[in-house]
């Protein structure tokens, strides 16, 4: 599907080869013969290809001069409040200038979080497609019961979230049990 044959070193062979190393060592992009697939999206045709990256760095900024332990401690602290992860990330790059956690700690804001105990009953994106599902529930059911379009998205997201609790049930972030039921969202995000 597009995966060009990456097996064996490219930087040795033929002179073309030669000049595509190079030009990505130089930091170049090369075509789309070389590249890896991308991963599409799950409902629609798009395949997820455009968006800004952010550049490649290994060490934190000079302008940054929080050490570890406070935050870690800031993190800690806004988990406590129930704030979630990406929230924490929010906040720490806006009003701490931590432009990024990984960066001045080693390790990323949910290892902080579940290392101090602090894990939440379900992942985060886990947790994002139920409450999802449950605005949708509320919708339709609140007078808008012929909204086709939303039923529709209803279904996606049910469907998205099967897919991810299965990937959870199998990692054992969740209990093998555990099936998605529509009549208890409500309780299961409270």
């Amino acid at each position: 599907m597009g995966m060009a044959d990456i097996t064996g070193d490219p930087c040795q062979g033929s002179p073309q080869d030669l000049d595509i190393c190079a030009a990505v060592k130089e930091g170049q992009q090369i075509g789309w013969d070389r590249r890896l697939p991308i991963m599409a999206r799950m409902h629609s045709g798009g395949k997820g290809q455009s968006g800004s990256k952010r550049p490649f760095v290994d060490t934190p900024p000079d302008w940054s001069d929080m050490d570890k332990e406070n935050i870690e401690a800031l993190v800690v602290r806004y988990s406590k409040e129930g704030k979630s992860s990406a929230e924490i990330g929010t906040i720490l790059r806006d009003q701490h200038a931590v432009p990024d956690v990984k960066l001045a700690t080693g390790e990323r804001i949910s290892a902080i979080i579940s290392r101090n105990g602090m894990e939440p009953s379900y992942p985060e994106d886990m947790m994002n497609l139920m409450r999802q599902a449950q605005r949708i529930i509320d919708h339709l059911e609140s007078g808008n019961k012929k909204d086709i379009h939303n039923r529709r998205q209803l279904e996606l997201t049910e469907s998205r979230l099967r897919r991810i609790a299965s990937y959870y049930r199998g990692k054992g972030k969740i209990p093998e049990d555990w099936t998605y039921k529509r009549d208890q969202l409500r309780l299961m995000i409270q």
